[in-house]
């Protein structure tokens, strides 16, 4: 097996599992409960949320533990607007938003508020003039993502901070893909709201956190016993809290970027050597995470290139549905020809990937692709 999706979803890091073990047997109970074991349980809870902090450049107290980068999102965008309904009900997001933010939002239009979303260019990058063109006295929040999931795009978001700032609008960025990638610094962001996911960054899949900035109001998704300062209810998952908090420190003391530039680089300029002009580059150019690489082979279709090289796993960027196929809806903002849409494939890189699996990805592609004649005429 040739792994090249970690942005579907990451393995956990041995450090990552050894450090969550003792939370798995050894040590037990509930972090609310006063005795020794209890308090045993809050202070690794509290370790946690410092690891996480000091990755965000936040203050721990700022962090807030969830489930994953969806429930982060939701808690974001419907905390707001639950909290701020009496002062507006004007949202915006982009076009290249991923689901968890679309339909969050979705939900809250159903229920009478107003969803801008604004386009983006053929990089799928958001222009942040566009954002403060839509800015209305009944903006109450913008939610732009730090970086695609797909193309790996990487938006101005302190530009659009700014934006959101001068016009008295809250502002969230799901950065589930970005962190540990790039730099994700809540306060040179600028955000008031910043969502991560574990299992993107080498922790288990089931836990993530919203970075919350001191002093905004924000209604939980979850009423109980008010767990997280009455901000998520719930008895916190000790074990994965751990791990998160691990792959954090992991993430600070052991980067993963030079690495994964590499191997993406590598495995792109390999592409192009065997493939020419077939091979179509996704997303900007430079501006695009470390790690990601979607391309498009001209005239074929993705997932049929997928299927002929079962060792590689990778996403297809289009989707089938009955017969029908579909860009995805990234690649249809960004204006993407079909013939090169429905070839598109992202391809995404970790800290464990090789070289040689990134020769050999770029040999059974290149063969696939080479066996089977072009489906789709230009401009399809």
């Amino acid at each position: 097996m040739i792994y090249l999706d970690y942005n579907a979803s990451t393995p956990v890091d041995p450090a990552v599992r050894e450090a969550m073990l003792p939370f798995l047997g050894e040590f037990y109970g509930n972090p609310s409960s006063g005795h020794a074991p209890g308090r045993r349980l809050r202070a690794a809870v509290d370790k946690a949320r410092e690891q996480v902090a000091a990755l965000l450049g936040a203050s721990p107290g700022e962090i807030v533990f969830t489930s994953g980068g969806t429930e982060a999102n939701n808690l974001a965008i419907k905390g707001v607007a639950d909290a701020r309904k009496d002062r507006g009900r004007h949202i915006i997001i982009s076009a290249v938003e991923h689901p968890a933010v679309v339909n969050p939002c979705l939900y809250l239009q159903r229920n009478g508020f107003d969803i801008t979303s604004v386009g983006v260019d053929k990089s799928g990058r958001v222009d942040p003039q566009a954002i403060a063109e839509e800015v209305r006295p009944d903006t109450i929040l913008i939610s732009i993502m730090h970086a695609n999931n797909e193309v790996g795009t990487i938006q101005p978001i302190q530009e659009i901070a700014e934006v959101a700032s001068e016009g008295g609008v809250l502002f969230h960025t799901d950065s589930a893909q970005s962190c540990t990638k790039i730099e994700t610094s809540v306060r040179k962001l600028g955000v008031d709201f910043l969502s991560i996911a574990g299992h993107k960054m080498q922790s288990p899949q089931g836990i993530g956190a919203l970075y919350v900035r001191n002093g905004v109001e924000l209604e939980p998704l979850h009423h109980g016993a008010g767990h997280e300062c009455g901000r998520r209810s719930g008895t916190e998952p000790v074990a994965a809290i751990v791990g998160l908090g691990a792959a954090a420190e992991l993430a600070m003391t052991k980067p993963s970027t030079p690495h994964t530039r590499s191997m993406a680089d590598r495995l792109y300029h390999g592409l192009k050597r065997a493939l020419g002009d077939v091979v179509v580059l996704l997303g900007h150019p430079e501006l695009r995470l470390p790690n990601t690489l979607n391309v498009g082979f001209r005239g074929h279709i993705g997932g049929d290139i997928l299927a002929a090289c079962p060792q590689v796993c990778a996403s297809p960027g289009a989707a089938c549905h009955s017969r029908r196929r579909e860009r995805s809806a990234t690649l249809a903002a960004m204006d993407v020809p079909e013939d090169v849409a429905f070839g598109a494939i992202r391809f995404s890189v970790g800290r464990y990937t090789s070289e040689a699996e990134v020769d050999e990805a770029i040999r059974q592609i290149a063969a696939a692709v080479r066996r089977a004649p072009a489906e789709l005429p230009a401009g399809a």
